[in-house]
Protein backbone atom coordinates (compact mmCIF):
# COMPACT_ATOMS: atom_id res chain seq x y z
CA UNK A 1 0.00 0.00 0.00
CA UNK A 2 1.24 3.23 -0.61
CA UNK A 3 1.91 6.12 1.91
CA UNK A 4 -0.67 7.96 2.97
CA UNK A 5 1.25 11.27 3.35
CA UNK A 6 1.55 10.71 -0.54
CA UNK A 7 -1.65 10.83 -1.67
CA UNK A 8 -2.87 13.98 -3.31
CA UNK A 9 -5.89 15.53 -1.27
CA UNK A 10 -8.90 14.64 -3.39
CA UNK A 11 -12.30 15.03 -2.55
CA UNK A 12 -15.17 13.51 -4.61
CA UNK A 13 -17.87 15.95 -6.19
CA UNK A 14 -20.21 17.15 -3.84
CA UNK A 15 -23.46 16.10 -3.51
CA UNK A 16 -26.86 17.35 -2.03
CA UNK A 17 -27.56 16.36 1.88
CA UNK A 18 -29.49 13.93 2.60
CA UNK A 19 -30.42 11.88 5.63
CA UNK A 20 -30.73 8.55 4.31
CA UNK A 21 -27.32 9.05 2.31
CA UNK A 22 -24.13 10.22 3.98
CA UNK A 23 -22.01 12.23 2.67
CA UNK A 24 -19.23 11.03 -0.44
CA UNK A 25 -16.37 9.33 1.50
CA UNK A 26 -13.27 11.62 1.66
CA UNK A 27 -10.45 9.98 0.29
CA UNK A 28 -8.69 12.09 3.23
CA UNK A 29 -10.15 8.95 5.07
CA UNK A 30 -7.90 6.26 3.22
CA UNK A 31 -4.82 5.24 5.32
CA UNK A 32 -2.72 2.47 6.09
CA UNK A 33 -4.47 -0.13 8.47
CA UNK A 34 -1.73 -0.14 10.75
CA UNK A 35 -2.36 3.64 11.35
CA UNK A 36 -6.32 3.27 11.61
CA UNK A 37 -6.04 0.63 14.60
CA UNK A 38 -7.03 3.43 16.92
CA UNK A 39 -10.15 4.37 14.65
CA UNK A 40 -12.97 3.20 15.70
CA UNK A 41 -15.19 2.78 12.77
CA UNK A 42 -13.87 3.81 9.48
CA UNK A 43 -13.73 2.62 5.98
CA UNK A 44 -10.55 2.01 4.28
CA UNK A 45 -8.67 0.99 0.67
CA UNK A 46 -6.60 -2.35 1.63
CA UNK A 47 -3.68 -2.18 -1.76
CA UNK A 48 -1.60 -4.76 0.54
CA UNK A 49 -3.14 -7.89 -0.39
CA UNK A 50 -3.89 -6.78 -4.33
CA UNK A 51 -0.40 -8.47 -5.37
CA UNK A 52 -0.01 -5.03 -7.73
CA UNK A 53 -3.46 -4.63 -9.02
CA UNK A 54 -5.92 -1.87 -9.71
CA UNK A 55 -10.04 -2.29 -10.28
CA UNK A 56 -10.31 -3.03 -14.03
CA UNK A 57 -7.10 -3.21 -14.85
CA UNK A 58 -4.96 -6.74 -15.55
CA UNK A 59 -2.12 -7.77 -13.20
CA UNK A 60 1.40 -6.89 -13.79
CA UNK A 61 4.74 -8.55 -13.25
CA UNK A 62 5.76 -7.93 -9.29
CA UNK A 63 8.92 -5.98 -9.41
CA UNK A 64 11.63 -7.59 -7.26
CA UNK A 65 12.90 -4.01 -6.04
CA UNK A 66 10.92 -2.76 -3.08
CA UNK A 67 11.56 0.60 -3.75
CA UNK A 68 10.43 0.03 -7.44
CA UNK A 69 7.31 -2.11 -5.62
CA UNK A 70 6.57 1.27 -3.58
CA UNK A 71 6.60 3.17 -6.61
CA UNK A 72 4.33 1.56 -8.78
CA UNK A 73 2.14 0.88 -6.01
CA UNK A 74 1.63 4.96 -5.56
CA UNK A 75 1.52 5.04 -9.77
CA UNK A 76 -1.51 3.32 -9.77
CA UNK A 77 -3.22 4.86 -6.04
CA UNK A 78 -2.56 8.14 -7.79
CA UNK A 79 -4.30 6.70 -11.07
CA UNK A 80 -7.25 5.70 -9.53
CA UNK A 81 -7.47 8.71 -7.74
CA UNK A 82 -7.43 11.18 -10.65
CA UNK A 83 -9.79 8.53 -12.44
CA UNK A 84 -12.06 8.75 -9.75
CA UNK A 85 -12.18 12.57 -10.17
CA UNK A 86 -12.92 12.84 -13.57
CA UNK A 87 -15.87 10.49 -13.68
CA UNK A 88 -17.00 7.37 -12.69
CA UNK A 89 -15.03 4.38 -12.23
CA UNK A 90 -16.38 1.09 -12.88
CA UNK A 91 -16.13 -1.33 -10.01
CA UNK A 92 -19.10 -4.40 -8.83
CA UNK A 93 -18.78 -6.11 -5.41
CA UNK A 94 -17.66 -9.56 -5.90
CA UNK A 95 -18.20 -10.89 -2.27
CA UNK A 96 -18.44 -9.72 1.47
CA UNK A 97 -16.25 -10.83 3.98
CA UNK A 98 -17.58 -10.64 7.77
CA UNK A 99 -14.99 -11.24 10.53
CA UNK A 100 -14.71 -10.64 14.75
CA UNK A 101 -18.41 -11.90 14.97
CA UNK A 102 -18.57 -14.25 17.41
CA UNK A 103 -21.60 -14.10 18.53
CA UNK A 104 -24.08 -12.05 16.17
CA UNK A 105 -25.24 -13.99 13.37
CA UNK A 106 -24.03 -13.33 10.23
CA UNK A 107 -27.16 -13.09 8.23
CA UNK A 108 -28.39 -10.25 11.09
CA UNK A 109 -25.25 -7.91 9.33
CA UNK A 110 -25.63 -9.72 5.90
CA UNK A 111 -29.48 -7.43 5.90
CA UNK A 112 -27.75 -4.30 6.55
CA UNK A 113 -25.24 -4.85 3.46
CA UNK A 114 -27.79 -5.00 0.64
CA UNK A 115 -26.92 -1.55 -0.46
CA UNK A 116 -23.89 -3.17 -1.84
CA UNK A 117 -25.03 -5.16 -4.00
CA UNK A 118 -25.93 -2.21 -6.32
CA UNK A 119 -23.37 -0.43 -6.75
CA UNK A 120 -21.47 0.25 -9.68
CA UNK A 121 -18.70 2.39 -9.38
CA UNK A 122 -16.24 3.03 -6.88
CA UNK A 123 -17.28 6.40 -5.88
CA UNK A 124 -20.94 5.16 -5.25
CA UNK A 125 -19.18 2.02 -3.46
CA UNK A 126 -17.39 4.66 -1.09
CA UNK A 127 -20.29 5.81 0.05
CA UNK A 128 -22.32 2.71 0.37
CA UNK A 129 -19.66 1.59 2.52
CA UNK A 130 -19.72 4.55 4.83
CA UNK A 131 -24.07 4.17 4.81
CA UNK A 132 -23.38 0.30 5.78
CA UNK A 133 -20.82 1.74 8.34
CA UNK A 134 -23.79 4.03 9.78
CA UNK A 135 -26.18 0.90 10.08
CA UNK A 136 -24.36 -1.50 11.95
CA UNK A 137 -23.27 1.09 14.39
CA UNK A 138 -27.03 2.27 14.90
CA UNK A 139 -27.62 -1.55 15.58
CA UNK A 140 -25.93 -0.89 19.01
CA UNK A 141 -24.16 -3.78 19.44
CA UNK A 142 -21.24 -3.44 17.98
CA UNK A 143 -18.23 -1.20 19.69
CA UNK A 144 -16.24 -0.53 16.46
CA UNK A 145 -17.04 -1.00 12.72
CA UNK A 146 -14.15 -1.06 10.29
CA UNK A 147 -15.12 -1.66 6.83
CA UNK A 148 -12.01 -2.19 4.03
CA UNK A 149 -11.96 -2.35 -0.08
CA UNK A 150 -10.03 -4.75 -1.11
CA UNK A 151 -9.50 -5.80 -5.14
CA UNK A 152 -11.26 -8.88 -6.46
CA UNK A 153 -10.17 -12.23 -8.11
CA UNK A 154 -7.70 -11.71 -10.23
CA UNK A 155 -9.68 -13.52 -13.10
CA UNK A 156 -12.42 -11.33 -12.42
CA UNK A 157 -11.12 -7.76 -13.25
CA UNK A 158 -13.03 -4.61 -12.35
CA UNK A 159 -14.27 -6.37 -9.09
CA UNK A 160 -14.18 -5.70 -5.58
CA UNK A 161 -13.84 -7.68 -1.75
CA UNK A 162 -15.51 -5.32 1.33
CA UNK A 163 -14.12 -6.87 4.53
CA UNK A 164 -16.32 -6.03 7.54
CA UNK A 165 -14.34 -6.43 10.68
CA UNK A 166 -16.68 -5.95 13.94
CA UNK A 167 -15.84 -5.87 17.62
CA UNK A 168 -18.92 -7.05 19.15
CA UNK A 169 -19.75 -4.43 22.75
CA UNK A 170 -17.98 -5.70 26.21
CA UNK A 171 -20.88 -4.57 28.05
CA UNK A 172 -24.43 -5.92 26.55
CA UNK A 173 -26.15 -4.63 30.47
CA UNK A 174 -26.57 -0.90 30.29
CA UNK A 175 -28.74 1.07 32.35
CA UNK A 176 -29.61 5.22 32.70
CA UNK A 177 -32.15 7.43 34.47
CA UNK A 178 -32.96 10.81 34.31
CA UNK A 179 -35.60 13.23 33.86
CA UNK A 180 -37.66 14.00 31.02
CA UNK A 181 -41.09 16.15 29.53
CA UNK A 182 -43.08 14.59 26.94
CA UNK A 183 -45.54 16.08 24.94
CA UNK A 184 -47.88 13.12 24.98
CA UNK A 185 -48.06 12.72 28.30
CA UNK A 186 -48.20 16.42 29.25
CA UNK A 187 -46.42 16.22 32.23
CA UNK A 188 -42.61 15.63 33.66
CA UNK A 189 -41.28 12.14 34.34
CA UNK A 190 -38.33 10.61 36.24
CA UNK A 191 -37.24 7.57 34.01
CA UNK A 192 -35.10 4.46 34.59
CA UNK A 193 -34.63 1.74 32.45
CA UNK A 194 -31.93 -1.11 31.63
CA UNK A 195 -30.62 -2.81 28.58
CA UNK A 196 -29.18 -5.79 27.84
CA UNK A 197 -28.11 -5.98 23.92
CA UNK A 198 -27.58 -9.26 21.76
CA UNK A 199 -28.74 -11.72 24.15
CA UNK A 200 -29.62 -14.39 20.90
CA UNK A 201 -27.07 -13.28 18.50
CA UNK A 202 -29.56 -11.71 16.66
CA UNK A 203 -29.29 -7.88 16.73
CA UNK A 204 -31.64 -8.49 19.53
CA UNK A 205 -32.20 -5.62 22.62
CA UNK A 206 -34.29 -5.97 25.58
CA UNK A 207 -34.86 -3.13 27.71
CA UNK A 208 -36.96 -2.68 30.69
CA UNK A 209 -37.99 0.43 32.54
CA UNK A 210 -40.04 1.93 35.17
CA UNK A 211 -41.43 5.55 34.86
CA UNK A 212 -42.80 8.06 37.33
CA UNK A 213 -44.23 11.54 36.89
CA UNK A 214 -44.75 14.22 39.28
CA UNK A 215 -48.77 14.50 38.40
CA UNK A 216 -48.99 10.69 39.98
CA UNK A 217 -48.56 8.73 36.78
CA UNK A 218 -46.48 5.71 36.82
CA UNK A 219 -45.50 2.77 33.82
CA UNK A 220 -43.73 -0.12 34.14
CA UNK A 221 -42.79 -1.53 30.78
CA UNK A 222 -40.47 -4.12 28.84
CA UNK A 223 -39.74 -5.15 25.53
CA UNK A 224 -37.74 -6.47 22.46
CA UNK A 225 -36.25 -4.85 19.51
CA UNK A 226 -35.22 -7.22 16.73
CA UNK A 227 -33.38 -5.73 13.87
CA UNK A 228 -34.19 -6.03 10.22
CA UNK A 229 -32.52 -9.72 9.19
CA UNK A 230 -33.56 -12.96 7.21
CA UNK A 231 -37.30 -12.57 6.04
CA UNK A 232 -38.19 -9.79 7.81
CA UNK A 233 -38.76 -6.86 6.05
CA UNK A 234 -38.15 -4.03 8.10
CA UNK A 235 -37.09 -4.07 12.26
CA UNK A 236 -40.12 -4.96 14.92
CA UNK A 237 -40.77 -4.71 18.21
CA UNK A 238 -42.96 -5.34 21.01
CA UNK A 239 -43.70 -3.83 24.53
CA UNK A 240 -45.68 -4.95 27.35
CA UNK A 241 -46.76 -2.15 29.75
CA UNK A 242 -48.61 -1.26 32.76
CA UNK A 243 -50.03 2.33 33.06
CA UNK A 244 -51.73 4.60 35.23
CA UNK A 245 -52.31 7.80 34.88
CA UNK A 246 -54.12 10.57 37.48
CA UNK A 247 -56.01 13.54 36.42
CA UNK A 248 -58.51 14.08 39.41
CA UNK A 249 -56.84 17.54 39.33
CA UNK A 250 -57.94 18.50 35.77
CA UNK A 251 -61.19 15.77 34.90
CA UNK A 252 -61.56 13.83 37.90
CA UNK A 253 -60.91 10.55 36.73
CA UNK A 254 -57.87 7.95 36.89
CA UNK A 255 -56.81 5.90 34.24
CA UNK A 256 -54.83 2.82 34.14
CA UNK A 257 -53.61 0.27 31.20
CA UNK A 258 -52.73 -3.08 31.03
CA UNK A 259 -51.47 -3.81 27.17
CA UNK A 260 -49.33 -4.70 24.50
CA UNK A 261 -47.77 -2.82 21.78
CA UNK A 262 -46.41 -4.36 18.32
CA UNK A 263 -43.94 -2.40 16.12
CA UNK A 264 -45.24 -3.84 12.50
CA UNK A 265 -43.09 -1.85 10.04
CA UNK A 266 -40.63 0.70 10.50
CA UNK A 267 -38.57 2.67 7.70
CA UNK A 268 -37.24 6.51 8.29
CA UNK A 269 -40.38 7.88 7.11
CA UNK A 270 -43.15 5.36 7.85
CA UNK A 271 -44.46 3.07 11.26
CA UNK A 272 -46.90 1.04 11.71
CA UNK A 273 -48.18 -0.38 15.00
CA UNK A 274 -50.90 -2.46 16.68
CA UNK A 275 -51.96 -1.78 19.92
CA UNK A 276 -54.44 -4.14 22.34
CA UNK A 277 -55.12 -2.92 26.17
CA UNK A 278 -57.31 -3.08 28.82
CA UNK A 279 -58.31 0.19 30.36
CA UNK A 280 -60.29 1.00 33.29
CA UNK A 281 -61.82 4.71 34.00
CA UNK A 282 -62.18 5.18 37.73
CA UNK A 283 -63.23 8.48 39.80
CA UNK A 284 -62.07 8.21 43.78
CA UNK A 285 -63.33 11.49 44.23
CA UNK A 286 -66.94 10.59 43.19
CA UNK A 287 -67.15 14.36 42.14
CA UNK A 288 -66.84 13.70 38.26
CA UNK A 289 -69.53 15.33 36.42
CA UNK A 290 -71.88 14.03 34.55
CA UNK A 291 -69.90 13.35 30.82
CA UNK A 292 -67.38 11.87 32.91
CA UNK A 293 -69.43 9.19 35.04
CA UNK A 294 -70.90 8.33 31.56
CA UNK A 295 -67.59 7.04 30.79
CA UNK A 296 -66.43 5.42 33.66
CA UNK A 297 -65.68 1.58 33.72
CA UNK A 298 -63.70 -1.07 31.70
CA UNK A 299 -63.10 -0.96 27.79
CA UNK A 300 -61.23 -2.86 25.50
CA UNK A 301 -58.92 -0.86 22.88
CA UNK A 302 -57.78 -2.56 20.09
CA UNK A 303 -56.44 -0.21 17.04
CA UNK A 304 -54.23 0.20 14.61
CA UNK A 305 -51.84 3.20 14.27
CA UNK A 306 -49.95 4.56 11.19
CA UNK A 307 -47.31 7.77 11.21
CA UNK A 308 -46.06 9.03 8.29
CA UNK A 309 -43.36 11.68 9.24
CA UNK A 310 -40.45 13.52 7.76
CA UNK A 311 -38.13 16.19 9.26
CA UNK A 312 -35.67 18.40 7.22
CA UNK A 313 -34.63 21.00 10.00
CA UNK A 314 -31.33 21.28 10.89
CA UNK A 315 -32.00 20.29 14.71
CA UNK A 316 -35.17 19.73 16.34
CA UNK A 317 -34.32 21.71 19.77
CA UNK A 318 -33.25 24.91 18.05
CA UNK A 319 -34.59 24.85 14.06
CA UNK A 320 -32.88 27.20 12.21
CA UNK A 321 -34.36 26.41 8.80
CA UNK A 322 -35.73 23.58 7.16
CA UNK A 323 -39.22 21.94 7.61
CA UNK A 324 -41.51 18.66 8.92
CA UNK A 325 -44.52 17.27 8.10
CA UNK A 326 -45.87 14.47 10.32
CA UNK A 327 -49.36 12.88 10.39
CA UNK A 328 -51.03 10.10 12.21
CA UNK A 329 -53.81 8.00 11.07
CA UNK A 330 -55.10 5.68 14.09
CA UNK A 331 -58.14 3.51 13.89
CA UNK A 332 -59.87 1.83 16.84
CA UNK A 333 -62.57 -1.03 16.73
CA UNK A 334 -60.59 -3.93 15.63
CA UNK A 335 -61.59 -6.39 18.16
CA UNK A 336 -65.16 -8.13 17.90
CA UNK A 337 -65.74 -7.10 21.50
CA UNK A 338 -68.84 -4.75 22.28
CA UNK A 339 -66.54 -2.98 24.75
CA UNK A 340 -63.74 -2.44 22.05
CA UNK A 341 -63.69 1.17 21.41
CA UNK A 342 -64.79 2.19 18.03
CA UNK A 343 -63.45 5.78 16.67
CA UNK A 344 -60.88 7.57 13.80
CA UNK A 345 -58.48 9.84 15.10
CA UNK A 346 -56.46 11.93 12.55
CA UNK A 347 -53.37 14.75 13.24
CA UNK A 348 -51.32 16.70 11.40
CA UNK A 349 -48.93 19.08 12.24
CA UNK A 350 -46.76 21.21 10.03
CA UNK A 351 -43.10 23.27 10.32
CA UNK A 352 -41.26 25.86 7.91
CA UNK A 353 -38.63 27.41 9.30
CA UNK A 354 -37.03 30.67 7.34
CA UNK A 355 -32.99 31.59 8.32
CA UNK A 356 -33.21 35.62 8.63
CA UNK A 357 -29.54 35.77 8.17
CA UNK A 358 -28.42 37.71 10.95
CA UNK A 359 -27.42 36.65 14.66
CA UNK A 360 -28.31 33.17 13.34
CA UNK A 361 -31.66 34.72 13.53
CA UNK A 362 -34.77 32.50 12.16
CA UNK A 363 -38.49 32.49 11.79
CA UNK A 364 -40.41 29.38 13.05
CA UNK A 365 -43.89 28.61 11.57
CA UNK A 366 -45.97 25.81 13.04
CA UNK A 367 -49.36 24.32 12.44
CA UNK A 368 -51.06 21.52 13.61
CA UNK A 369 -54.84 20.01 13.84
CA UNK A 370 -56.62 16.75 14.47
CA UNK A 371 -59.97 14.91 14.78
CA UNK A 372 -61.66 11.88 16.20
CA UNK A 373 -64.91 10.71 15.63
CA UNK A 374 -66.74 7.47 16.80
CA UNK A 375 -67.67 4.91 14.05
CA UNK A 376 -70.88 2.59 14.07
CA UNK A 377 -74.10 2.69 14.21
CA UNK A 378 -75.53 6.05 15.77
CA UNK A 379 -72.18 7.22 15.97
CA UNK A 380 -72.92 10.64 15.35
CA UNK A 381 -74.91 10.47 18.39
CA UNK A 382 -72.35 8.88 20.76
CA UNK A 383 -69.44 10.46 22.66
CA UNK A 384 -66.07 9.91 21.58
CA UNK A 385 -63.86 8.31 23.79
CA UNK A 386 -62.40 10.26 26.65
CA UNK A 387 -58.71 9.43 26.56
CA UNK A 388 -58.74 9.65 22.96
CA UNK A 389 -59.68 13.24 23.05
CA UNK A 390 -57.57 16.53 22.33
CA UNK A 391 -56.66 18.31 25.31
CA UNK A 392 -54.32 21.50 25.17
CA UNK A 393 -51.86 23.09 27.16
CA UNK A 394 -49.33 21.78 29.61
CA UNK A 395 -45.43 23.08 30.70
CA UNK A 396 -44.00 22.22 27.34
CA UNK A 397 -42.82 24.18 24.81
CA UNK A 398 -44.78 23.96 21.44
CA UNK A 399 -41.31 24.42 19.14
CA UNK A 400 -40.37 20.97 20.47
CA UNK A 401 -44.24 19.39 20.25
CA UNK A 402 -43.56 18.36 16.89
CA UNK A 403 -46.78 15.98 16.24
CA UNK A 404 -50.41 17.60 16.87
CA UNK A 405 -51.91 20.08 18.93
CA UNK A 406 -50.67 19.88 22.34
CA UNK A 407 -49.08 22.74 24.26
CA UNK A 408 -49.76 26.57 24.09
CA UNK A 409 -47.52 29.04 25.96
CA UNK A 410 -49.48 30.45 29.32
CA UNK A 411 -51.92 27.70 29.32
CA UNK A 412 -51.36 25.14 32.20
CA UNK A 413 -51.95 21.11 31.71
CA UNK A 414 -55.68 20.57 30.51
CA UNK A 415 -56.39 24.30 31.15
CA UNK A 416 -59.04 25.34 28.21
CA UNK A 417 -61.71 23.09 26.41
CA UNK A 418 -65.10 22.49 26.74
CA UNK A 419 -66.27 22.04 30.44
CA UNK A 420 -68.77 20.26 32.99
CA UNK A 421 -69.60 21.06 36.52
CA UNK A 422 -68.77 18.43 38.97
CA UNK A 423 -70.77 17.01 41.51
CA UNK A 424 -72.47 19.05 44.16
CA UNK A 425 -71.65 17.62 47.19
CA UNK A 426 -72.87 18.44 50.86
CA UNK A 427 -69.10 19.54 51.56
CA UNK A 428 -68.40 22.70 52.80
CA UNK A 429 -65.01 22.27 51.59
CA UNK A 430 -65.62 21.49 47.99
CA UNK A 431 -65.43 24.01 45.40
CA UNK A 432 -68.65 25.12 44.23
CA UNK A 433 -67.36 26.25 41.13
CA UNK A 434 -65.07 23.16 40.44
CA UNK A 435 -65.16 21.84 36.64
CA UNK A 436 -64.27 18.77 34.88
CA UNK A 437 -62.12 19.69 31.51
CA UNK A 438 -63.70 17.33 28.69
CA UNK A 439 -61.44 17.48 26.55
CA UNK A 440 -62.57 18.33 22.50
CA UNK A 441 -62.89 16.03 19.11
CA UNK A 442 -61.62 19.06 16.95
CA UNK A 443 -57.90 20.80 18.06
CA UNK A 444 -56.15 23.73 15.95
CA UNK A 445 -53.16 25.17 16.91
CA UNK A 446 -50.62 27.63 15.37
CA UNK A 447 -47.51 29.21 16.69
CA UNK A 448 -44.87 31.84 15.23
CA UNK A 449 -40.97 31.61 17.10
CA UNK A 450 -38.38 34.18 16.63
CA UNK A 451 -35.55 32.93 17.84
CA UNK A 452 -31.70 35.13 17.24
CA UNK A 453 -28.25 35.19 19.39
CA UNK A 454 -28.12 37.59 22.18
CA UNK A 455 -25.03 40.28 21.72
CA UNK A 456 -22.77 38.21 24.60
CA UNK A 457 -20.19 35.60 23.28
CA UNK A 458 -20.37 33.75 26.90
CA UNK A 459 -24.19 33.26 25.67
CA UNK A 460 -23.73 32.38 22.24
CA UNK A 461 -20.96 29.37 22.80
CA UNK A 462 -23.32 27.89 25.46
CA UNK A 463 -25.93 28.11 22.59
CA UNK A 464 -28.40 29.79 24.98
CA UNK A 465 -30.11 32.68 23.07
CA UNK A 466 -33.52 34.73 23.06
CA UNK A 467 -37.04 34.06 21.35
CA UNK A 468 -40.21 36.38 20.96
CA UNK A 469 -43.24 34.32 20.29
CA UNK A 470 -46.85 34.45 19.31
CA UNK A 471 -49.41 30.80 19.74
CA UNK A 472 -53.17 30.49 19.48
CA UNK A 473 -55.27 27.91 19.68
CA UNK A 474 -58.77 26.02 20.08
CA UNK A 475 -60.81 22.66 21.00
CA UNK A 476 -64.05 22.01 20.36
CA UNK A 477 -66.81 19.16 21.04
CA UNK A 478 -68.16 17.43 17.83
CA UNK A 479 -69.93 14.17 18.90
CA UNK A 480 -73.33 14.11 20.15
CA UNK A 481 -74.66 16.13 17.31
CA UNK A 482 -72.56 19.01 18.80
CA UNK A 483 -71.38 19.36 15.28
CA UNK A 484 -74.62 20.98 14.17
CA UNK A 485 -73.81 23.66 16.12
CA UNK A 486 -69.93 24.78 15.39
CA UNK A 487 -69.31 27.27 12.08
CA UNK A 488 -65.80 28.77 11.44
CA UNK A 489 -66.43 31.51 12.55
CA UNK A 490 -67.70 30.74 15.91
CA UNK A 491 -64.65 28.64 16.04
CA UNK A 492 -61.85 31.36 15.03
CA UNK A 493 -63.98 33.86 17.60
CA UNK A 494 -63.01 31.72 20.43
CA UNK A 495 -59.92 30.80 19.68
CA UNK A 496 -57.40 31.43 22.49
CA UNK A 497 -53.85 32.91 22.29
CA UNK A 498 -50.77 34.39 23.81
CA UNK A 499 -47.98 36.24 23.14
CA UNK A 500 -44.44 36.39 25.29
CA UNK A 501 -40.92 36.66 25.23
CA UNK A 502 -37.84 34.80 26.82
CA UNK A 503 -34.80 32.94 26.86
CA UNK A 504 -33.57 29.34 25.40
CA UNK A 505 -31.24 27.12 27.20
CA UNK A 506 -30.68 24.16 24.89
CA UNK A 507 -29.02 20.99 26.14
CA UNK A 508 -27.86 17.36 24.68
CA UNK A 509 -31.54 15.97 26.67
CA UNK A 510 -34.04 19.09 26.82
CA UNK A 511 -34.64 22.37 26.09
CA UNK A 512 -35.38 24.89 28.62
CA UNK A 513 -37.22 28.41 28.39
CA UNK A 514 -37.38 30.73 30.88
CA UNK A 515 -40.42 32.69 29.40
CA UNK A 516 -42.95 35.91 30.48
CA UNK A 517 -45.97 35.30 28.90
CA UNK A 518 -48.79 37.69 28.21
CA UNK A 519 -52.59 36.12 28.06
CA UNK A 520 -54.45 37.90 25.17
CA UNK A 521 -57.67 35.84 25.32
CA UNK A 522 -59.07 33.38 27.48
CA UNK A 523 -62.27 32.09 28.58
CA UNK A 524 -63.90 32.03 31.98
CA UNK A 525 -63.05 28.58 33.05
CA UNK A 526 -59.46 28.24 30.85
CA UNK A 527 -56.45 27.73 32.89
CA UNK A 528 -53.87 30.46 31.75
CA UNK A 529 -52.13 33.23 33.67
CA UNK A 530 -49.97 36.43 32.35
CA UNK A 531 -46.09 35.88 34.16
CA UNK A 532 -43.08 34.33 34.20
CA UNK A 533 -43.26 30.76 33.42
CA UNK A 534 -40.39 28.24 32.98
CA UNK A 535 -40.94 24.97 31.25
CA UNK A 536 -38.55 21.79 30.43
CA UNK A 537 -39.42 19.91 27.08
CA UNK A 538 -37.45 16.88 24.84
CA UNK A 539 -37.62 16.87 20.99
CA UNK A 540 -40.49 14.91 20.05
Amino acid sequence: MSDPDSLPDVTPPKSKPDPEHPKPFNTDDIDEEEEDDDDENDVEYDDEDAKGEVFGEPNRPKPHSREAQFRLEKLKMDSLLQRMQSGPVSVRVHDVIIKGNTKTKDHVIEAETEVLNNVGSMQELLKASQIVNLRLQALEIFDSVKITLDSGPPELPGTANVIIEVVETASPLSGQIGAYTKAEARSSTVEGSLKYKNFFGYGDLWDGSLAYGYDHSAELSAGVFLPKFKGLVTPVSARAYLLSQDWLKFSSYKERSMGLSLGLFSTPYHDLAYNLAWRTLTDPSQMSSRSIRRQLGHNLLSSLKYTFKFDRRNSTMRPTWGYAFVSTTQIGGLAPDSRSLRFLRQEFDLRYVVPLGFYHAALNFGVSGGVVFPWGNGFSSRPSSLPERFFLGGNISPVCALGGPTALWGFKTRGLGPTEPKRQVNNESADPSGVDFLGGDLAVTALADLSFDLPFRWFREKGIHAHVFACAGNVAKLTENEYRNISVQKFVESLRSSVGVGLVVPTSLFRMELNYCYILKKLDHDRAKTGVWLTFSAAS
